[in-house]
């Protein structure tokens, strides 16, 4: 694990200068070691995190006669294959680790190495003989890599905070305002943009091409998988298990973030008998009961004998927001980011490498929201009768809530699919945003997701809403949060759910082994009950969530209304203060939870101040407060 950058010019020699400021603004990402190399046009740089061969693996690393160099972002996890068969064909390797392997490959394969890597990475190859620089991005998006294309300059970077902010960009505000996150491959900042999952991009004398070299995608309905239910339990569990196996591999200690639900419980289950010693397990709780879950968490690590930290978050620990905001170099709005850092603190002062369970709600069907996909192509037509009456339940802030649920869908049964899809999740609707920033975008975000559902045609509905999430939700929240906030504290976050041999069964899998009424993860769950207590495999579902609902009308709310203050809204110039005071309003009333929308706001403005209002520089120490940990 590791942050890259660099950069390559039309017009004369790569700046070293800009180089070594650019890669100084990774340090966090890599505090073990730096590396540079400049030749010619063209710089490519690495802050190293020390994963494998520990003494050897500095970057950049070159081939044979040094006319191949490469940095790297990530882990290779079929490398010892890669390397026996490249081995066998001449090559000769100086190191142990992974990043050598790339060099080699690319002399075999040129930019289609990409395509035989089994990982996570972003990665950086300078073919000196060719003069050709290739960016690649691992398929399903784990790793981040954003570039800047402008005039034959490019410039590219793990973290945004490397490259020029240039112009914000109001398409990518519009879409923040629908998503609480930023979408590929936008970036905040109008000339950069993020190099898409599964894509390799090749800078040659100044003129870029990107070309897709990976699309997992759901079988059509005619090749799914009908066998046994309980066979395919079996295949599933085998797969996991080779895959947690894989991602084990390391020259140092290796845990599991451990939320209690069946995801990361499982996760740590086949840790503990694959690994040759105790691992370590770290959970995150919290003081209102129907949002902790440590009690599972605990009842995992007993059962299997890990190393367990334990972490109670308070309302006080929101005030760390500023913090994320600093963390997170885009507008990045989920608000479970504050227990993913803490998380992620509290496992870096024990482990450099943990095991994180994302992916496997959107690949086996794990939200609610499917079932209510499934559930609307019954009754949806009835939705708009029900809605006067579901519109006036009482607002309640606990987790989950059934009003919040039943409100949610009625506003949305009654649209096509997609569009019913994305209205149960969307944070301010395009009347909003309208209101919001006092004008209406041409520019609709959802069109991101109908180009990526256009692309399953053939397949079941579900299957497609899911490759929707995965190639949206999942790479461009999710995995984010998990980057930003476990590399905050140079901790690298490994993902075994998105692997090929996993994901391959979970595309392939029928909409019945999935969701059936309320039921969701059907397979994954039958797959987990031979390693977990019963209560946690059919428990609901669990995660990192945070009352924000309930902060925002309590501890939280005067901070709310600072930072979002009527002097700051007009000093920036984005949001109309008058919408936004009434947001909050109507939330502390109790009339309807809008804390995902309040969140969403108090992201961006901090954002604004610690990135656009003030020049951004490496991160700050992190720190935790004291009166939070037990």
């Amino acid at each position: 694990m590791c942050g890259i950058c660099g950069l390559a010019s039309k017009h004369g020699a790569a700046d070293r200068e800009r180089l070594r400021e650019m890669s100084a603004t990774l340090v966090h990402r890599g505090p073990d070691s730096d590396g540079a190399l400049v030749d010619g046009p063209v710089g490519i740089a690495c802050r190293r995190l020390s994963i494998i061969d520990i003494q050897g693996g500095d970057q950049p690393i070159s081939n044979e006669d040094g006319t191949v160099h490469v940095v790297q972002n990530g882990e290779i996890y079929n490398y010892l294959e890669l390397r026996a068969e490249l081995a066998s064909c001449g090559h000769r390797f100086a190191t142990r680790c992974d990043t050598e392997v790339l060099v080699h490959l690319y002399e075999e394969l040129g930019p289609a190495f990409a395509e035989r890597l089994r990982g996570m990475f972003a990665i950086a190859i300078w073919d000196a003989g060719r003069r050709r620089l290739v960016l690649a991005r691992d398929r399903y998006g784990i790793k981040p890599l954003y570039y800047r294309d402008t005039s034959g300059e490019l410039e590219f970077a793990s973290e945004l905070r490397a490259l020029p902010r240039g112009e914000i960009d109001p398409d990518a505000v519009e879409a923040f305002l629908a998503f609480n996150s930023v979408p590929a491959p936008y970036s905040i900042f109008r000339e950069t943009r993020k190099l898409p999952p599964g894509h390799v991009l090749v800078w040659e004398d100044g003129a870029v091409t990107i070309e897709r070299y990976s699309r997992p995608a759901p079988e059509a309905a005619s090749d799914v998988r009908n066998e046994d239910a309980e066979e395919l339990a079996e295949e599933l569990r085998a797969r996991l298990r080779d895959s947690v196996r894989a991602h084990l591999i390391a020259d140092v200690p290796v845990g599991v973030l451990l939320s209690g639900g069946v995801d990361s419980s499982l996760l740590a289950a086949l840790a503990a008998q694959e690994s040759g010693e105790a691992v370590h397990t770290f959970s995150i709780g919290f003081e209102e009961r129907s949002f902790d879950e440590l009690d599972d968490a605990r009842s995992v690590a007993e059962r299997y004998g890990t190393v367990h930290e334990e972490l109670v978050v308070r309302p006080d620990a929101a005030l760390l927001l500023p913090t994320l905001a600093e963390t997170f170099d885009e507008p990045f709005a989920d608000s479970s980011a504050l227990p993913t850092y803490l998380v992620s603190e509290l496992a870096s002062q024990h482990v450099k490498v943990a095991l994180s369970g994302e992916g496997a709600d959107e690949l086996f069907g794990g939200y609610y929201t499917y079932a209510a996909d499934l559930l609307a192509m019954r009754v949806g037509g009835l939705a708009p009768l029900a809605r006067p009456l579901v519109e006036r339940l009482p607002t309640s802030t606990r987790k989950a809530s059934l009003d919040y649920k039943a409100k949610r869908f009625v506003r949305g049964a009654g649209l096509p699919s997609l569009e019913r899809h994305h209205a149960w999740k969307e944070i301010f609707a395009p009347d909003a945003r309208a209101e919001l920033t006092g004008h209406r975008s041409a520019f609709d975000p959802v069109g991101l997701l109908r180009e990526r559902f256009q692309q399953t045609e053939g397949a079941d509905l579900l299957a497609r809403l899911q490759d929707v999430d995965v190639g949206t939700y999942l790479v461009d929240d999710l995995l984010v949060r998990t980057d930003r906030a476990s590399m905050a504290h140079s901790l690298e976050a490994r993902v075994p759910y998105l692997d090929p041999l996993v994901t391959g069964l979970a595309f392939a899998l029928p909409t019945k082994l999935k969701v059936r009424g309320l039921r969701k993860k059907l397979l994954l769950r039958k797959a987990a009950a031979p390693l977990l207590p019963r209560r946690i495999v059919y428990g609901r579902k669990r995660g990192f969530s945070i009352p924000a609902a309930a902060w925002l009308r309590g501890d939280l709310e005067p901070f709310a209304r600072d930072v979002l203050s009527t002097d700051t809204l007009r000093r920036q110039g984005f949001f109309e203060p008058g919408p936004v005071t009434r947001l909050i309003d109507r939330h502390v009333a109790g009339e309807e939870d809008l804390s995902r929308q309040l969140w969403g706001l108090l992201s961006f403005t901090l954002w604004h101040e610690q990135h656009v209002e003030r020049r951004p520089g490496p991160l700050r120490e992190p720190r935790i407060a004291e009166a939070v940990a037990v």
